[in-house]
């Protein structure tokens, strides 16, 4: 479990796109800090710092703002196309007893045995959403693969959580699993230019003559 850290935030008064850019040329990253029913509070921090807790894993934060400090939760992170630079950030305010919902990545460890019979690792979860104290978010949920054979998966069920950490996703889907290799079908051979070129003509057209009509007897004359 990752430790909280404190981040220094200063007010936020100008707002808008062109005062946005300018914090971000300072190296400053815009943010909010609400809930709790408390006024919300629009920030600059360090980008840096910000930067460094989250690439860490941390998820709860004490941010001093106007004076005082505030534990929060990093709610939601804004990021550039490319996910390099932090465009804004929300921070939630929680208290050190109560329990949030979050999302907290899978971290797979091990190498499953069923590679070694021609299997590959399929994992569909890679963040799993939980519920535990705001103090206590995991970094994140390990899972050991070490003995997965061909055909065999791990489920939400049977993860072994930390203390005081309740999974919310569907207890029956599937976490990581070992599936067969697909195997390419092979490219059909080329077929011969000749018969390529006679496969491309165009059809032969017989054409019939019609037959003539006969001609009709006049009728004979009474």
């Amino acid at each position: 479990m990752a430790e909280a850290v404190v981040l220094t935030s200063k007010p936020r008064k100008d707002l808008g796109k062109m005062n946005t850019r300018r914090l971000r040329r300072q190296g400053l990253v815009p943010g909010v800090i609400y809930g709790h029913k408390e006024a919300t509070l629009s920030v600059s921090l360090n980008g840096e710092d910000l930067g460094r807790a989250i690439r860490h894993g941390v998820r709860v934060v004490d941010v001093q703002a106007e004076g005082k400090t505030e534990k929060a939760l990093i709610k939601e992170v804004q990021w550039d196309h490319l996910g390099l630079e932090i465009l804004h950030v929300d921070f939630a305010r929680v208290a050190a007893d109560e329990r949030v919902e979050v999302n907290v990545r899978v971290e797979l460890r091990g190498t499953a045995a069923g590679i070694a019979t021609g299997g590959v690792i399929d994992q569909p979860i890679h963040l799993l959403a939980v519920e535990c104290l705001a103090v206590a978010v995991p970094d994140s949920i390990r899972v050991n693969v070490s003995a997965l054979q061909l055909g065999q998966a791990i489920h939400v069920k049977e993860l072994a959580l930390p203390e005081g950490v309740k999974a919310l996703s569907d207890p029956d889907a599937v976490v990581v699993q070992v599936i067969a290799k697909l195997v390419e079908p092979e490219a059909p051979a080329a077929a011969p230019e000749g018969a390529v070129a006679a496969e491309q003509a165009e059809p032969e057209v017989i054409r019939r003559e019609r037959p003539a009509e006969e001609e009709e007897e006049p009728e004979a004359k009474k």
